[in-house]
């Protein structure tokens, strides 16, 4: 069975989603204002403190490497 959670961060607001895989534990975290979503796979006996800072430093990778793609410029101009 899954659990979902919503939290408040530094980046806005994000869903947590663990879903338990055997031994391990899937966990997705999806910023609310972008819709990105990532996810890792760690072992169930994993804290949930240790499982949500690990995915959510991930997502904030994913929303700088984004950021940082995109420039801010016009992109490509014929």
């Amino acid at each position: 069975m899954s659990e979902q959670r919503d939290g408040a961060t530094e980046i806005g607001e994000v869903i947590f989603e663990f879903l338990p895989m055997g031994a391990s534990i899937k966990v997705s975290a999806i910023h609310v204002a972008t819709q990105i979503e990532v996810s890792i796979v760690g072992p169930e006996n994993a804290s949930q403190i240790a499982l949500e800072r690990n995915v959510l430093a991930k997502l904030r990778y994913v929303l700088k490497k984004k950021k940082d793609e995109s420039g801010g410029g016009p992109g490509i101009v014929c």
